[in-house]
Protein backbone atom coordinates (compact mmCIF):
# COMPACT_ATOMS: atom_id res chain seq x y z
CA UNK A 1 0.00 0.00 0.00
CA UNK A 2 1.07 3.11 -1.01
CA UNK A 3 2.52 5.70 2.11
CA UNK A 4 2.86 2.14 4.11
CA UNK A 5 1.12 1.39 7.31
CA UNK A 6 -1.30 3.55 8.47
CA UNK A 7 -0.65 4.33 12.50
CA UNK A 8 -4.01 4.27 14.64
CA UNK A 9 -4.61 7.44 15.99
CA UNK A 10 -4.14 7.73 19.79
CA UNK A 11 -7.64 8.85 20.59
CA UNK A 12 -9.32 5.93 18.40
CA UNK A 13 -7.40 3.22 20.07
CA UNK A 14 -8.36 4.92 23.43
CA UNK A 15 -12.22 4.42 22.10
CA UNK A 16 -11.46 0.82 21.01
CA UNK A 17 -10.06 0.19 24.53
CA UNK A 18 -13.00 2.21 26.76
CA UNK A 19 -15.65 0.42 24.15
CA UNK A 20 -14.00 -3.21 24.53
CA UNK A 21 -13.75 -3.02 28.35
CA UNK A 22 -10.20 -4.46 27.87
CA UNK A 23 -6.67 -3.39 26.24
CA UNK A 24 -5.80 -4.24 23.02
CA UNK A 25 -2.59 -5.60 22.63
CA UNK A 26 -2.15 -5.95 18.92
CA UNK A 27 -2.77 -3.83 15.85
CA UNK A 28 -2.18 -4.70 12.14
CA UNK A 29 -3.25 -1.70 9.27
CA UNK A 30 -5.96 -3.64 7.57
CA UNK A 31 -6.56 -0.87 5.29
CA UNK A 32 -7.56 -1.05 1.33
CA UNK A 33 -4.96 -0.09 -1.48
CA UNK A 34 -6.50 3.52 -1.44
CA UNK A 35 -5.67 6.64 0.59
CA UNK A 36 -9.54 7.06 1.78
CA UNK A 37 -9.89 3.63 3.29
CA UNK A 38 -8.93 3.74 6.93
CA UNK A 39 -8.81 0.18 8.86
CA UNK A 40 -7.62 -1.60 11.81
CA UNK A 41 -7.71 -5.08 13.15
CA UNK A 42 -7.37 -5.13 16.66
CA UNK A 43 -6.53 -8.21 18.97
CA UNK A 44 -7.02 -8.32 22.99
CA UNK A 45 -4.92 -10.42 24.94
CA UNK A 46 -6.68 -13.44 24.60
CA UNK A 47 -6.76 -13.62 21.13
CA UNK A 48 -10.26 -12.09 20.28
CA UNK A 49 -10.12 -10.14 17.03
CA UNK A 50 -11.94 -7.16 15.92
CA UNK A 51 -11.50 -4.62 12.98
CA UNK A 52 -12.26 -1.35 13.84
CA UNK A 53 -13.17 1.38 10.55
CA UNK A 54 -13.46 5.10 10.49
CA UNK A 55 -15.30 5.32 6.99
CA UNK A 56 -14.82 8.45 4.28
CA UNK A 57 -17.30 11.09 5.33
CA UNK A 58 -20.49 11.26 7.76
CA UNK A 59 -22.58 10.23 4.63
CA UNK A 60 -20.58 6.44 4.11
CA UNK A 61 -20.43 6.10 8.24
CA UNK A 62 -24.04 6.75 8.27
CA UNK A 63 -24.81 3.84 6.08
CA UNK A 64 -22.86 1.63 6.79
CA UNK A 65 -24.21 2.22 10.69
CA UNK A 66 -27.56 1.89 9.10
CA UNK A 67 -26.42 -1.61 7.80
CA UNK A 68 -25.31 -2.90 10.61
CA UNK A 69 -27.96 -1.84 12.88
CA UNK A 70 -30.90 -2.56 11.14
CA UNK A 71 -30.15 -4.91 7.77
CA UNK A 72 -27.25 -7.02 9.08
CA UNK A 73 -28.87 -9.01 11.50
CA UNK A 74 -31.38 -10.67 9.48
CA UNK A 75 -28.81 -12.75 7.93
CA UNK A 76 -28.30 -14.49 11.56
CA UNK A 77 -25.35 -15.00 14.14
CA UNK A 78 -21.76 -15.55 12.64
CA UNK A 79 -22.90 -14.53 8.78
CA UNK A 80 -21.71 -10.85 8.97
CA UNK A 81 -19.86 -8.66 11.49
CA UNK A 82 -21.61 -7.78 14.16
CA UNK A 83 -21.61 -3.77 15.35
CA UNK A 84 -20.11 -3.48 18.70
CA UNK A 85 -19.66 0.49 19.30
CA UNK A 86 -19.78 3.35 16.72
CA UNK A 87 -19.09 7.00 17.13
CA UNK A 88 -20.24 9.62 14.99
CA UNK A 89 -17.77 12.42 16.46
CA UNK A 90 -15.10 10.27 15.45
CA UNK A 91 -16.51 8.33 12.26
CA UNK A 92 -15.85 4.82 14.00
CA UNK A 93 -17.29 1.29 13.96
CA UNK A 94 -15.89 -1.42 16.15
CA UNK A 95 -17.11 -4.88 14.84
CA UNK A 96 -16.15 -8.12 15.35
CA UNK A 97 -14.07 -10.39 13.49
CA UNK A 98 -15.22 -13.38 11.73
CA UNK A 99 -13.16 -16.72 10.85
CA UNK A 100 -12.55 -18.27 7.53
CA UNK A 101 -10.59 -16.30 4.41
CA UNK A 102 -11.73 -14.51 1.30
CA UNK A 103 -13.38 -16.92 -1.21
CA UNK A 104 -11.04 -15.03 -3.65
CA UNK A 105 -8.21 -16.39 -2.11
CA UNK A 106 -9.17 -19.78 -1.93
CA UNK A 107 -8.34 -23.01 -3.75
CA UNK A 108 -11.81 -24.81 -3.85
CA UNK A 109 -12.86 -27.90 -5.60
CA UNK A 110 -15.73 -27.11 -8.48
CA UNK A 111 -18.09 -28.32 -5.96
CA UNK A 112 -16.74 -26.30 -3.12
CA UNK A 113 -17.07 -23.17 -5.26
CA UNK A 114 -20.74 -24.46 -6.13
CA UNK A 115 -21.33 -24.59 -2.74
CA UNK A 116 -19.62 -21.70 -1.54
CA UNK A 117 -21.70 -19.80 -4.10
CA UNK A 118 -25.05 -21.46 -3.66
CA UNK A 119 -24.20 -20.21 0.28
CA UNK A 120 -23.46 -16.55 -0.91
CA UNK A 121 -27.32 -16.50 -2.53
CA UNK A 122 -28.83 -17.47 0.07
CA UNK A 123 -27.23 -14.70 2.41
CA UNK A 124 -28.02 -12.21 -0.45
CA UNK A 125 -31.53 -13.52 -0.49
CA UNK A 126 -32.14 -12.67 3.15
CA UNK A 127 -30.25 -9.30 3.07
CA UNK A 128 -32.60 -8.60 0.28
CA UNK A 129 -35.80 -8.94 2.13
CA UNK A 130 -34.83 -7.32 5.47
CA UNK A 131 -36.72 -4.35 6.61
CA UNK A 132 -38.96 -1.73 5.05
CA UNK A 133 -37.51 0.94 3.20
CA UNK A 134 -37.62 4.31 4.68
CA UNK A 135 -39.55 7.18 2.89
CA UNK A 136 -36.60 9.33 2.84
CA UNK A 137 -34.42 7.15 1.05
CA UNK A 138 -36.98 5.71 -1.47
CA UNK A 139 -35.99 8.44 -4.13
CA UNK A 140 -32.29 7.36 -4.11
CA UNK A 141 -33.36 3.50 -4.95
CA UNK A 142 -35.38 4.60 -7.46
CA UNK A 143 -32.69 6.35 -9.24
CA UNK A 144 -29.73 3.91 -8.60
CA UNK A 145 -30.14 3.07 -12.29
CA UNK A 146 -30.22 6.35 -13.48
CA UNK A 147 -27.13 7.24 -11.20
CA UNK A 148 -25.22 3.99 -12.84
CA UNK A 149 -25.64 5.50 -16.12
CA UNK A 150 -24.48 9.19 -14.88
CA UNK A 151 -21.69 7.46 -13.29
CA UNK A 152 -20.82 5.30 -16.45
CA UNK A 153 -21.07 8.56 -18.63
CA UNK A 154 -18.71 10.45 -17.02
CA UNK A 155 -16.37 8.22 -16.99
CA UNK A 156 -16.83 7.63 -20.49
CA UNK A 157 -15.95 10.98 -21.05
CA UNK A 158 -13.05 11.48 -19.42
CA UNK A 159 -11.78 8.78 -21.24
CA UNK A 160 -13.01 7.87 -24.04
CA UNK A 161 -9.98 7.53 -25.98
CA UNK A 162 -9.12 4.42 -23.70
CA UNK A 163 -12.10 3.06 -25.82
CA UNK A 164 -12.25 1.61 -29.23
CA UNK A 165 -15.07 2.92 -31.41
CA UNK A 166 -17.16 -0.17 -30.69
CA UNK A 167 -16.72 -0.14 -26.51
CA UNK A 168 -17.60 3.36 -26.77
CA UNK A 169 -20.71 2.00 -28.64
CA UNK A 170 -21.68 -0.34 -26.32
CA UNK A 171 -20.99 1.84 -23.54
CA UNK A 172 -23.49 4.53 -24.29
CA UNK A 173 -25.93 1.98 -25.75
CA UNK A 174 -26.01 0.94 -22.21
CA UNK A 175 -26.39 4.48 -20.35
CA UNK A 176 -29.74 4.92 -22.99
CA UNK A 177 -31.07 1.56 -22.00
CA UNK A 178 -30.18 2.52 -18.04
CA UNK A 179 -32.02 5.85 -17.84
CA UNK A 180 -35.65 3.87 -18.78
CA UNK A 181 -37.89 2.98 -16.06
CA UNK A 182 -37.38 -0.33 -15.04
CA UNK A 183 -39.69 -2.65 -13.64
CA UNK A 184 -37.29 -4.23 -11.13
CA UNK A 185 -37.37 -4.99 -7.12
CA UNK A 186 -35.98 -2.14 -5.36
CA UNK A 187 -34.20 -3.74 -1.87
CA UNK A 188 -31.81 -3.34 0.56
CA UNK A 189 -28.33 -4.04 -1.20
CA UNK A 190 -24.82 -5.01 -0.01
CA UNK A 191 -23.44 -2.54 -2.77
CA UNK A 192 -20.28 -4.52 -2.97
CA UNK A 193 -21.05 -8.16 -3.63
CA UNK A 194 -18.07 -10.03 -4.60
CA UNK A 195 -15.97 -13.06 -3.72
CA UNK A 196 -13.74 -11.15 -1.70
CA UNK A 197 -16.46 -10.22 0.64
CA UNK A 198 -17.44 -13.32 1.70
CA UNK A 199 -15.95 -15.15 3.71
CA UNK A 200 -15.52 -19.05 4.00
CA UNK A 201 -14.60 -21.43 6.92
CA UNK A 202 -15.31 -24.83 6.48
CA UNK A 203 -19.10 -25.62 5.03
CA UNK A 204 -19.97 -21.91 6.29
CA UNK A 205 -20.06 -18.52 4.55
CA UNK A 206 -20.66 -14.86 5.60
CA UNK A 207 -20.95 -11.64 4.24
CA UNK A 208 -18.48 -8.81 5.10
CA UNK A 209 -17.72 -4.82 4.01
CA UNK A 210 -20.96 -3.13 4.16
CA UNK A 211 -19.78 -0.12 3.23
CA UNK A 212 -21.21 0.43 0.27
CA UNK A 213 -24.80 -0.99 1.60
CA UNK A 214 -28.07 0.92 0.50
CA UNK A 215 -31.28 0.79 -1.03
CA UNK A 216 -31.04 0.72 -4.94
CA UNK A 217 -32.09 -1.96 -7.57
CA UNK A 218 -31.64 -5.89 -6.00
CA UNK A 219 -29.70 -6.36 -9.51
CA UNK A 220 -26.69 -4.37 -8.57
CA UNK A 221 -25.75 -7.06 -6.18
CA UNK A 222 -25.23 -9.35 -8.99
CA UNK A 223 -22.67 -7.38 -11.23
CA UNK A 224 -19.49 -7.87 -9.81
CA UNK A 225 -20.08 -11.37 -9.19
CA UNK A 226 -21.25 -11.47 -13.33
CA UNK A 227 -18.11 -9.56 -14.55
CA UNK A 228 -16.00 -11.85 -12.56
CA UNK A 229 -16.61 -15.38 -10.88
CA UNK A 230 -19.38 -16.24 -12.64
CA UNK A 231 -17.66 -15.50 -16.36
CA UNK A 232 -17.12 -18.82 -17.79
CA UNK A 233 -18.81 -20.78 -14.55
CA UNK A 234 -22.72 -21.36 -15.52
CA UNK A 235 -22.94 -23.21 -12.79
CA UNK A 236 -21.34 -21.02 -10.05
CA UNK A 237 -24.09 -18.59 -11.18
CA UNK A 238 -26.98 -21.71 -11.23
CA UNK A 239 -25.62 -22.68 -7.86
CA UNK A 240 -25.65 -18.77 -6.42
CA UNK A 241 -29.85 -18.19 -7.77
CA UNK A 242 -30.93 -21.64 -6.39
CA UNK A 243 -29.46 -20.16 -3.00
CA UNK A 244 -30.84 -17.17 -3.66
CA UNK A 245 -34.19 -18.54 -4.45
CA UNK A 246 -35.51 -17.31 -7.73
CA UNK A 247 -34.18 -16.46 -11.16
CA UNK A 248 -33.82 -13.28 -12.75
CA UNK A 249 -37.07 -12.05 -14.73
CA UNK A 250 -36.29 -10.53 -18.49
CA UNK A 251 -35.46 -7.00 -17.46
CA UNK A 252 -33.80 -8.14 -14.78
CA UNK A 253 -31.22 -9.68 -17.24
CA UNK A 254 -31.38 -7.53 -19.63
CA UNK A 255 -29.82 -4.88 -16.76
CA UNK A 256 -27.23 -6.60 -15.42
CA UNK A 257 -25.93 -6.70 -18.65
CA UNK A 258 -26.33 -3.07 -18.52
CA UNK A 259 -24.65 -2.65 -15.03
CA UNK A 260 -21.97 -4.94 -16.39
CA UNK A 261 -21.31 -2.59 -19.07
CA UNK A 262 -21.30 0.37 -17.08
CA UNK A 263 -19.17 -1.35 -14.20
CA UNK A 264 -16.20 -2.35 -17.21
CA UNK A 265 -16.40 1.43 -18.58
CA UNK A 266 -15.52 2.60 -14.73
CA UNK A 267 -12.89 -0.01 -13.77
CA UNK A 268 -11.06 0.60 -17.19
CA UNK A 269 -11.33 4.25 -16.60
CA UNK A 270 -10.16 4.23 -13.42
CA UNK A 271 -7.41 1.98 -14.37
CA UNK A 272 -6.42 5.02 -17.62
CA UNK A 273 -6.65 7.77 -15.60
CA UNK A 274 -4.76 6.23 -12.15
CA UNK A 275 -2.15 3.65 -14.02
CA UNK A 276 -3.14 1.41 -10.76
CA UNK A 277 -5.62 -1.11 -12.42
CA UNK A 278 -6.16 -4.10 -10.48
CA UNK A 279 -4.16 -6.96 -12.15
CA UNK A 280 -6.13 -8.69 -14.77
CA UNK A 281 -8.95 -6.45 -14.18
CA UNK A 282 -8.83 -4.70 -17.73
CA UNK A 283 -7.98 -7.72 -19.26
CA UNK A 284 -11.07 -9.32 -17.84
CA UNK A 285 -13.25 -6.28 -18.40
CA UNK A 286 -12.59 -5.99 -22.28
CA UNK A 287 -13.26 -9.83 -22.45
CA UNK A 288 -16.25 -8.50 -21.19
CA UNK A 289 -17.33 -6.08 -23.04
CA UNK A 290 -16.29 -8.36 -26.44
CA UNK A 291 -18.32 -11.33 -25.03
CA UNK A 292 -21.43 -8.48 -25.02
CA UNK A 293 -20.18 -7.11 -28.63
CA UNK A 294 -20.16 -10.64 -29.91
CA UNK A 295 -23.95 -11.78 -28.55
CA UNK A 296 -24.91 -8.18 -30.03
CA UNK A 297 -24.80 -5.57 -27.59
CA UNK A 298 -27.81 -4.19 -26.06
CA UNK A 299 -29.97 -2.68 -28.59
CA UNK A 300 -32.60 -5.41 -28.22
CA UNK A 301 -34.53 -5.12 -24.74
CA UNK A 302 -37.84 -6.58 -23.37
CA UNK A 303 -40.81 -5.17 -24.24
CA UNK A 304 -42.45 -4.72 -20.55
CA UNK A 305 -40.83 -1.27 -19.78
CA UNK A 306 -42.76 0.82 -17.20
CA UNK A 307 -42.98 4.56 -17.92
CA UNK A 308 -42.84 6.26 -14.10
CA UNK A 309 -42.48 4.69 -10.74
CA UNK A 310 -45.26 2.70 -10.91
CA UNK A 311 -44.51 -0.89 -11.30
CA UNK A 312 -41.16 -0.92 -9.07
CA UNK A 313 -41.60 -3.52 -6.44
CA UNK A 314 -39.95 -3.93 -3.42
CA UNK A 315 -38.57 -6.87 -2.18
CA UNK A 316 -39.89 -7.60 1.44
Amino acid sequence: MSGGPKALPDSLLAWAEASLGAPVLAVHDASAARPSSRVWELARPDGTRYFLKCPAGAERYARETFAYRHAVPALGPGCAPRLLASDATLLALLVTALPGASLASLRLTPAGEREAHRRAGALLSRLHAAGRMPRDMRPAAEASLRTAAETAEEHLRRAGDHFTRDERRLARQAVRQLRRSWQVPLCFTHGDARARNLLCAGRHTALVDFGQARFAAAVHDFVLLSTDAWAGRPDLRAAFFAGYGRELGAEERHVLRCLAVADTVGRLARGASSGEAEAGAEARGRLGLQRLLAEGGLESAPLHLVHGERGRKQLR
